[in-house]
């Protein structure tokens, strides 16, 4: 479903993201992982269209993201980042439907899908007539996913949607996003540091970086037990217990 091929981007003679090709599962969750800096965010915002790489390309379903398609390419696409990213002079409501009345739904449709949506990450009705300062992080980031499911998207791409919650939140939403993964069925790309959190999500590959390289792609076995080099194994001891702080890993 996605495409990217010989992607890189540099600022200011550094490089953010060396030549990369990937290619992401339809269907599956493939996750980012590595510290700060590595280019995984960086990788996350060209597959978007944030970004343009100065080389390269990405195609979504065969169509190329270029600046004269990428807005309407990203109606295709849900994007979710770290706090939700809501706009704070709108109401939960109005930032879920932002992007639908923008392209002029009929208000029932948008009515009934913030209903279906509100159901289906467990956000109470009344949450929806506050604004972002007058709800929890949880609730913020729970909005934050319905703004980028209101459309219905094929793809989803969450950009450390966790990082900013106290842990009990944190593992609650852990468990409530695994949950709604697999009842869509979606292609999701999730971008984490944390290498617990990329075990318990990834259903495709887990992708390691480090300065803007691929260090290894592949299984979370293929990481324990099959390193290809080093650092594969320093990442993983520097998070001490890395499957101590999620939801267990269900067995295959």
């Amino acid at each position: 479903m996605i495409a990217v091929e010989n992607v890189s981007k540099t600022y200011g003679g550094q490089t953010a993201l060396a030549a990369t090709s990937l290619d992401f599962a339809e269907g599956k969750t493939t996750v980012l992982i590595g510290p700060s800096g590595c280019g995984k965010s960086t990788l996350l915002r060209i597959i978007v269209g944030l970004i343009t790489p100065d080389a390269g390309r990405v195609a979504l379903d065969g169509q190329e993201m270029t600046p004269a398609s990428a807005e309407r390419l990203r109606h295709g696409i849900g994007y979710v980042i770290q706090d939700g990213g809501l706009f704070p002079h709108l109401t939960a409501e109005r930032n879920v439907t932002l992007l639908a009345r923008f392209l002029g739904r009929p208000n029932g449709e948008m009515e009934g899908r913030v209903k279906e949506l509100a159901d289906l990450v467990q956000l109470p009705r009344e949450s929806l007539a506050r604004f972002p300062a007058n709800l929890s992080g949880g609730q913020r980031q729970r909005v934050g996913l319905m703004r980028a499911l209101m459309l219905d998207p094929k793809l989803l791409l969450l950009d450390e949607p966790l990082g900013a919650l106290d842990p009990i939140t944190r593992y609650e939403l852990q468990t409530q996003l695994k949950e709604i993964f697999e009842r869509l069925g979606k292609t999701v790309i999730l971008v984490t540091h944390d290498m617990g959190e990329a075990a318990y999500f990834a259903t495709g590959e887990i992708v390691l970086m480090q300065s803007g390289k691929i260090v290894q792609r592949g299984s979370l076995d293929d990481l324990l037990e099959r390193p290809a080099q080093p650092y594969v194994s320093q990442f993983i001891r520097a998070q001490r217990s890395p499957l101590a702080d999620v939801p267990e890993v269900p067995s295959a």
